[in-house]
């Protein structure tokens, strides 16, 4: 996981406010395409892409002001890399596609945990349903 983390921080560290507002005016069909995401290995993963998205929209649009700006870019990265098509693992290959789109989201999640967890409380969303935990 310490090599996820790495590339997550990295990636992280690129997001730009250019990028945020591509990526929101983006942002809706994504949501649709992550609903269509159908892989029985990764269960938590529509529900934490959705509440990723939500974390994004809210801090972008001024409506969730709390949360540390590293944790945003990371959340946008987060988002970004599952929309790709092809990461470190395409997610054409079968029952492994989305290996690499959880890995990275899982990644975001932990390292914001506690700052993940406030935002869902303050949005009443239940947050061991998102978390990473089993």
């Amino acid at each position: 996981m310490p090599e996820i983390v790495a590339f997550v921080n990295s990636g992280a560290a690129t997001i730009t406010p250019a990028i945020v507002e591509r990526m929101l005016r983006q942002l809706p069909q994504w949501k649709l395409e992550f609903t269509q995401i159908h892989e029985p290995l990764f269960p938590h993963l529509v529900d934490q892409l959705e509440f990723l998205a939500d974390v994004v929209e809210d801090v972008a649009e001024g409506v969730y002001k709390d949360l540390p700006y590293a944790a945003f870019c990371q959340a946008a990265f987060a988002l970004i890399y599952a929309h790709k098509k092809v990461g470190i693992i395409p997610d054409t290959v079968l029952n492994l596609g989305r290996a690499d789109d959880s890995s990275v989201v899982r990644a975001v999640l932990i390292q914001n945990e506690s700052a993940f967890a406030l935002y869902a409380a303050a949005q009443n969303i239940e947050w061991s349903r998102i978390t990473s935990q089993p």
